[in-house]
């Protein structure tokens, strides 16, 4: 039996920090990563534009008739069920000094797109009814189940989007789900619920922004996501999604509100975006069926808990490239994040299984407290369904103004299920770790991990850990 206990074990020596040139693309063999050739969205035509006709209040709060029937939802989803199987956009777009819209949970179906114009905001109402779900817990509230809530925006056809236009300055649409402000007709909003029902040891009953299910090409381009409730973006079952120039912008302090989840689906792109929340900033996990072909390339994390595999991964992760991104440990308040991790790979014997075939390459973080986390116990609940992570590969990783006490976890579930990994031009200004029952190959790394069950090994290789340079949050 496994003790829960780590024993922090320095590394004694430190090698300096040397320098590589970047690849300007992805260079890895045709079976890792996303299967499709994936190159910048582009906007599609217009079907139908609805202008705005409400000014954008200051305090981001409507009046109390506005937000008891949010007086949008009724005419963007005409046009979005007008427009549906067209392959064109509805547009949201400002109307003079009028730049905002207030709705309630709206419906992309097939073949069309919901575009926001750059100065255009789009709010998600307050009115936990208008989410309620024919079955669950009753949304807004806290107990014992999270489900309840539908999304904001729910996508049920293939060849769908939502997107924004973008100013020379960069300025894009904006897609704001409140979650700082009060719930109507209470006095706690939708992040105080959270943290609330985590120190109650319960589930929040909040809503997600955005949710994608059964929908194959589908396209997030040029948008910002602010404030979510709960998730920002979660994509389930489904082939073939595209996430370009995404903004998300919600402070580490607001639990649960993971920027892109990729659940159950094959041949997903995350490019060129920037993320910051309050969990994950991007996680790939399995509740339906396998994980497999995605790509996760040249993006910027800010306070999150990092770019994750599981925690649920029974059905397999497989063929994953993690490559040229940038993790911050702090998000733009300068806040540092509660679980602040780098490259992560975690699950339990309640929802494991095998994840295999993966690379992390040239990636750049820094002030994080846990910067190689592979964890196979990350919850104390068991079963059978052994998380086995095999043929997982760190090419390029500088950590650097690690924070007090940082550490990294090399670690397999057992002698039977052993970690297996490649660490490859390795660089971490902090070299504790805990690790067992792992098989490690290494070249030019400062972290080379003994213990219980570890064999390492070096081997031959070429090459330098990543030179960073990190850049701040953009403005909105």
């Amino acid at each position: 039996m496994r003790s829960l206990l780590r024993i922090a074990l320095p590394v004694l020596s430190l090698a300096a920090l040397t320098v590589t040139v970047l690849p300007a693309t992805p260079a890895a063999a045709a079976s890792i990563g996303d299967q499709r050739t994936v190159t910048q969205p582009s906007l599609p035509g217009t079907c139908e534009t609805v202008s705005s006709d409400l000014a954008r209040p200051s305090s981001r709060e409507f009046t109390s008739a506005q937000e008891a029937t949010p007086p949008d939802t009724s005419r963007i989803q005409a046009a979005l069920t007008a427009c549906a199987g067209t392959g064109k956009a509805v547009v949201l777009a400002a109307s003079g000094s009028d730049s905002a819209f207030l709705s309630g949970p709206l419906t992309v179906g097939s073949s069309e797109f919901l575009v926001v114009d750059v100065g255009v905001s789009l709010f998600a109402s307050l009115n936990a009814k208008n989410y309620q779900a024919s079955s669950g817990s009753t949304c807004g509230s806290i107990a014992s189940s999270s489900s309840g809530c539908n999304a904001f925006i729910t996508v049920t056809g293939s060849n769908s989007g939502i997107e924004g236009t973008q100013n020379s300055s960069g300025g894009q649409g904006v897609i704001d789900g409140r979650g700082d402000l009060d719930i109507y007709g209470t006095s706690t909003s939708w992040w105080a619920n959270a943290t609330t029902a985590k120190a109650d040891s319960e589930d929040q009953v909040n809503p997600r922004l955005i949710q994608a299910t059964g929908a194959n090409n589908f396209t997030v381009y040029d948008i910002d996501l602010v404030n979510s409730p709960k998730e920002h973006l979660y994509y389930k079952s489904g082939s073939g999604f595209t996430v370009w120039g995404l903004r998300i912008k919600t402070p580490d302090t607001a639990l649960n509100t993971d920027g892109i989840d990729i659940d159950s689906s094959t041949d997903a792109t995350v490019e060129n975006s920037y993320i910051m929340d309050g969990d994950d900033c991007v996680a790939m996990q399995t509740n339906a069926s396998a994980d497999e072909y995605l790509t996760v390339y040249d993006n910027h994390c800010y306070g999150t808990h990092g770019i994750s595999i599981g925690s649920e991964t029974t059905y397999g992760v497989s063929s994953v490239l993690v490559n040229q991104n940038w993790i911050r440990g702090t998000d733009a308040n300068e806040t540092e994040s509660s679980s602040a991790n780098g490259i992560r790979i975690k699950s339990y014997s309640k929802v494991g299984g095998t994840v295999s075939n993966v690379e992390y390459e040239d990636t750049c973080m820094e002030q994080l407290k846990y910067p190689i986390e592979i964890n196979p116990f990350y919850s104390s609940s068991t079963g059978s369904d052994y998380p086995y992570f095999k043929s997982v590969t760190i090419d390029g990783a500088t950590e650097v103004s690690s924070v007090s006490g940082a550490t990294s976890a090399i670690e397999g579930y057992s002698s039977t299920y052993p970690l297996g990994l490649t660490l490859e031009n390795v660089s971490l200004d902090t070299n504790t770790y805990t690790a067992e029952y792992a098989k490690v190959s290494y070249y030019d790394s400062t972290i080379v991990p003994s213990g219980t069950g570890v064999t390492s090994t070096s081997v031959s290789g070429s090459g330098s850990a990543p030179s960073c340079t990190f850049a701040s949050y953009p403005s909105l």
